[in-house]
């Protein structure tokens, strides 16, 4: 085995063209870990975020040689650490939790701890399963913080998107009555997930889920005393009107996730990919998600 593998890492973030490709050195899994031969990582705004210094200026990164790219992913274990029981050889998904590391899922590999990684049902292919931790994770997680509806009115901002489409699912489960806020283009979709649809929300709603990261805008929209819950954790829109505003901040769960996954194979929860990219083409995969208008997730192979 080579004693180095390939990594897509920032050094100094400035969008896109900041994005390298580096061999770093082969690490062992520790206790309760395994190393993960990645298949297929998602392209994620998040990680347009990192690339372009978001996370950086609000101090949640602070290591001075790279950062590495990329949250979640699907591959092959081809290692264990002592105490583990999951065999070499399965196929699995998951999620890395935080940004200030060395390491992500841009690259041939990944040590993880074995409770946040979940199998990968036969049937799914590795380049789906890959855009399902991220997305499911932060929209369960997000519907978590709203807690029961009953019967209250919900607007999700983004609603085709992966968050916003995961959330709509999520939220129905638990008794809100949700409306997905969307282009024109994307009314069929949003509709097939059994919401109302809307291209322009009038200010009432009991409460926001912004999946678009609308922020202000979004907090604009929920009534007096209601809830607004973003996905920018420590970039939240100052709270007014009696309102409850939070954010998610997803953490790995790879209980949860295992029955994400089993959902996504079974077709109860949607899942897209617009293409699949080499890991060298990690940059393009950031202008394309840049501009805008992408169903469907860009997933890169290394």
């Amino acid at each position: 085995m080579s004693s180095t593998f390939r990594s897509a890492v920032v050094r100094i973030p400035a969008g896109p063209d900041s994005i390298e490709i580096i061999d770093v050195p082969v690490a062992e899994p520790g206790p309760g870990q395994v190393r993960v031969d990645i298949a297929a990582a998602t392209v994620n705004p998040v990680d347009l975020a990192l690339t372009a210094g978001v996370f950086h200026s609000l101090g949640l990164i602070t290591r001075s040689a790279y950062t590495g790219i990329g949250t979640d992913f699907a591959g092959t274990v081809s290692e264990t650490g002592p105490g583990v029981e999951i065999p070499v050889g399965s196929r699995v998904a998951g999620l890395l939790s935080g940004f200030d590391r060395d390491f992500g899922t841009y690259a041939e590999q990944v040590i993880v701890a074995a409770s946040d990684i979940a199998r990968v049902p036969d049937e799914l292919d590795p380049s789906i399963a890959a855009t399902v931790p991220l997305n499911s994770l932060t929209a369960a997680q997000l519907v978590d913080l709203l807690g029961a509806g009953d019967g209250r009115g919900l607007l999700v901002t983004g609603a085709a998107g992966a968050v916003g489409s995961y959330v709509i699912r999520f939220a129905q489960e638990r008794g809100w009555r949700v409306t997905g806020l969307a282009r024109a283009g994307d009314e069929e979709f949003v509709r097939g997930l059994g919401a109302d649809f809307t291209v322009a929300a009038s200010p009432y709603w009991d409460a926001v889920a912004d999946a678009a990261t609308l922020q202000e805008e979004g907090l604009a929209l929920v009534r007096d005393g209601g809830l607004f819950i973003g996905v920018r954790p420590g970039a939240e829109p100052p709270a007014e009107r009696g309102i409850t505003v939070r954010a998610v901040a997803v953490q790995a769960d790879g209980a949860r996730l295992a029955g994400f996954l089993a959902d996504t194979a079974n077709g109860r929860l949607p899942a897209r990919v617009h293409a699949v990219l080499p890991l060298d083409r990690a940059a393009d995969a950031h202008r394309e998600l840049a501009r805008g208008g992408i169903r469907g997730k860009y997933v890169l192979r290394p």
